[in-house]
Order: C-alpha cells, then sequence, then structure tokens
C-alpha cells in the first residue's frame, strides 16, 4: 500500500466567511511525507480584488498584492500539489470551506469536504489530551518554535511539524495513517493544469515578512485558554470564536456568520450561550493567570463581554481574583520527586545522557516518557529547570510540577 504523503495548507484571508464574500490573500503548502519529512514548499500572496480586511493581522496591505497573481492565475499550481495527498489543516473547516469557495468563483468543483480533510486540532485531543485548541498551544506542547504568525507558509510549516510530531507518537496507529493515505486517493481534483494567465506565484516580500504587530493583552492570554470540555463541532465553533474576537470587534455580519456556523454544527441556542459562557470563563482564568488583571486586560474582557452577551453578574465576578495559589504561571519547581509505575513525564533540554537511554531507564521502573505536555503529565524534567521552552511554559500554564535532571539521577539510581 503506497501512501502519497501530505500537503499541509493554510490561507491567509480578508475575513472568515467566504460566504460573506471574504476572499484568500495568501497560500502556504507544505509537501510532507508519508513518514513526516518535508519534501517542498509553495507559497504566494493572491489578489483578492477587494479589500484585505484585517491587515494588522497578516500585514499585508493593498500595495503589497496589487501586482499578485489572482486565485486563477496560480489554482492549477497549487492543485497539482495536492493530488494524491492528504490534505491537512489547523482547524480544516476554515481551509476547507475557503477551498471550496474560490474554486466555485473560477468554475471549479472542489471534491473535498470537511471530512475529507486531516484536522490537526481534532488530532489534538488523541496526541495532546487536554491541550489548548489553538496551533500556538499545540506547537508549545511539543516545544515546536511558531514564528511570524499568520503568514501562510509560517503557519504551514509549523502546522506540518505539528504533524510530523503525531506521526511520530501514532507510529503505532498505521491503520489509521494508511486509511487517510487510501482516501486521498480516490479524491477527484477538477484540473492538474491552467491554461490561463502567465502569472506567476509570488512569496511575501522580505520587507514584510516578520513584520512586528502589536499584540493585544488578550491574544496573549487567548494562547493559554485550555480546552474545552465539548464535541469536536463545538471545537470548530470556539476556533471561529478566537478568529472572529482577535480584533475586539465583532461586526454584525461575523455575529450573523457564528450564528449560521452553530446551526450547521448542530449547536441551538441553549448551548451556545452555555459554550460562550465557558469561552468567557477560561478566558477569564487565562487573564489571571499571572495573578495581574491590568487595565487594558479589564477593557478587553469588557469588550469580549458585551460581543458574547455576557451576564453583568459573570462580568463583576471576572473582576475578582482567584485564591491565592491558584494561579498557575509561576514556576512549580520541585525537589521531591516521586514516580510510579504509569506515571507519565516529559523530558525538555539536554541532559547526561542521550535521551533514548533515558527513557529506556524510566520505561524499566514502569514510567511513560510522553513528548509532549498535557494535561495528564504528573512531571516535566527539564535540563534547566527555569527553561523558557515551550514545554516548561506549558508546565508552568498547567501547574505541572517541574525538576531538575539531578532529582531524575536519584530516582533512577
Amino acid at each position: 500500500m503506497t501512501h502519497g504523503g501530505y500537503a499541509v495548507i493554510d490561507f491567509e484571508t480578508t475575513g472568515l466567511w467566504p460566504a460573506k464574500h471574504d476572499r484568500v490573500v495568501e497560500i502556504g503548502v507544505v509537501l510532507v511525507s508519508a513518514s513526516g519529512a518535508v519534501e517542498g514548499e509553495f507559497e504566494t500572496v493572491v489578489n483578492p480584488g477587494r479589500d484585505l480586511g484585517p491587515t494588522h493581522i497578516h500585514r499585508l496591505r493593498g500595495a503589497d498584492v496589487a501586482d499578485a497573481p489572482v486565485f486563477a492565475d496560480v489554482v492549477g499550481e497549487f492543485l497539482d500539489l495536492l493530488v494524491g495527498r492528504v490534505v491537512v489543516a489547523h482547524n480544516a473547516r476554515f481551509e476547507v470551506d475557503f477551498l471550496r469557495a474560490e474554486l466555485a468563483l473560477v468554475g471549479l468543483a472542489s471534491p473535498l469536504d470537511t471530512g475529507d480533510a486531516l484536522c490537526t486540532m481534532k488530532l489534538a485531543t488523541r496526541y495532546l489530551p487536554g491541550s489548548g485548541r489553538r496551533l500556538a498551544d499545540c506547537c508549545a506542547a511539543f516545544d515546536i518554535e511558531l514564528t511570524d504568525a499568520h503568514e501562510a507558509l509560517a503557519d504551514a510549516r509549523a502546522t506540518a511539524r505539528l504533524l510530523a510530531e503525531y506521526l511520530r507518537v501514532g507510529a503505532g496507529d498505521a491503520g489509521h495513517w494508511d486509511e487517510w493515505g487510501e482516501r486521498a486517493k480516490f479524491l477527484r481534483w477538477p484540473i492538474t493544469s491552467w491554461p490561463g494567465s502567465p502569472a506567476k506565484a509570488r512569496p511575501r516580500t522580505a520587507a514584510l515578512a516578520g513584520a512586528l504587530t502589536p499584540v493585544r493583552s488578550l491574544e496573549q492570554a487567548a494562547t493559554r485558554l485550555p480546552a474545552l470540555d465539548t464535541t469536536h463541532g463545538e471545537s470548530q465553533y470556539a476556533a471561529m470564536l478566537d478568529q472572529a474576537l482577535s480584533d475586539g470587534y465583532l461586526s454584525l455580519d461575523e455575529a450573523d456568520a457564528l450564528r449560521d456556523l452553530a446551526l450547521k454544527l448542530g449547536i441551538d441556542a441553549v448551548r451556545r450561550r452555555v459554550l460562550h459562557e465557558d469561552y468567557f470563563r477560561a478566558l477569564v482564568d487565562a487573564v489571571w493567570m499571572d495573578g495581574i488583571l491590568t487595565s487594558d486586560e479589564r477593557a478587553e474582557l469588557d469588550s469580549v463581554a458585551r460581543m458574547l452577551d455576557i451576564s453583568n453578574e459573570m462580568q463583576q465576578a471576572a473582576l475578582v481574583p482567584p485564591a491565592p495559589g491558584g494561579f498557575g504561571a509561576t514556576l512549580n519547581r520541585t525537589d521531591n520527586v516521586e514516580l510510579n509505575p504509569g506515571d507519565v513525564v516529559v523530558l525538555t533540554g539536554d541532559m547526561w545522557l542521550p535521551r533514548g537511554e533515558i527513557e529506556k531507564r524510566l520505561a524499566a521502573h514502569g514510567i511513560v516518557v510522553w513528548p509532549a505536555i498535557t494535561k495528564k503529565t504528573a512531571l516535566l524534567i527539564a535540563a534547566d529547570p527555569t527553561s523558557l521552552s515551550g514545554k516548561a511554559r506549558r508546565a508552568r500554564d498547567y501547574g505541572i510540577p517541574v525538576a531538575a535532571e539531578e532529582d531524575l539521577k536519584r530516582v533512577l539510581a
């Protein structure tokens, strides 16, 4: 059985809703082998033929796309990359919906339904139980650096690395990955070449790549949002809430589109209100994680509360700090390392022995070594307990104790 590999895709867009005439403004693709190795990349900015929407998020301006190809110019080259491969995205519904809409605008039909794309956000429930849903959160659990977020190729690269980690952790699930490969073989993409414009793909210019954008207080806090205890459909709705609220403004069109999405996902009005309240509580907990509520954070919480129609009682409760000791962002350093068979530990940093040897010794004691921080992790063992690595930050956020390698030596002695 030959697996054709994966095509990890990411779009930057003028907004969140293709049904409201939002368009793709940038495409990023990373080709990944069946084993997780990167085989190639593709990127281009796209002239959407309309205003660019939230430029503070994707950092593209009108002048940057004025001479860029339109989607029809690059659709053939783009689709050629997908043929025979499993299409992968983080929150795949978003990319699938935009791909369907863009193809329809050039008279083509997409063979891809949401269930035909592999979603790394959904896979987190299997390989990162308890993790947040955002790409940054999933990447931090594996110490994957996410640079230049909201650039299509940068996000596709991070998602490809996340997929590679899932493939490594899920190596025993060969049948699962093979099934996805078989499904990809039967997708009939509408074309494999495009006889249209000679315009070529054009990457984002160097001047734009990595341009700094001010980060709002709640955007930083939102990277620490835990997963809500929900179905995958409700997680998809929460992911769209993340994006819709990211600019601090919810337009009437966005509110209507969120309502339509909830209906499409089978979420009724009562359940939707519960999700909004759970989302707000999780955001409040994340904001208070450092023990301080700044004036900017309070103003932004008030704004989110209005957008989600949160009751006055909940808004007032959000201003009260949690009980002392309830904050998870401080280092939970421990010298008292006691591990029992079945405990899950995570290692970070270069230690006195090769990683494989340490894992072998821990396994001999019945200890499970996992490559990523989840809420099931009993202990993080760090070469440097004060590390600022993604794993260490996530351990602090979850209140997971952190021990030094010297403590581990005593356990293994």
